[in-house]
């Protein structure tokens, strides 16, 4: 008999001797209600971040249209006058 055969023999031994577990009479009820819950909470999540992403991306547009950091900025000194 190999090792993995006795392992076998001894859990289908443990399985036959036990009985089965009792499972609580609300139990079903009782994981559908949570699942659902969790399943709310997650897509609110999920939700508020889309709209804080796109809250986000409005206001870079905003302040990059008012701004405009690709501009060059304007010169702070006029350049010296020469040649007069």
């Amino acid at each position: 008999m190999s090792r993995r055969e006795r392992e076998e023999a001894t859990v289908r031994a443990v399985l036959d001797a036990a009985p089965p577990p009792v499972v609580p009479a609300g139990l079903c009820a009782q994981a559908v209600r949570r699942g659902g819950r969790a399943l709310r909470r997650r897509r609110l999540v999920r939700r508020a971040g889309w709209l804080v992403l796109c809250a986000l991306l409005v206001a870079f547009v905003v302040w990059a249209a008012v701004a405009r950091p690709w501009a060059e900025p304007p010169a702070r000194t006029t350049p010296p006058l020469t040649g007069w």
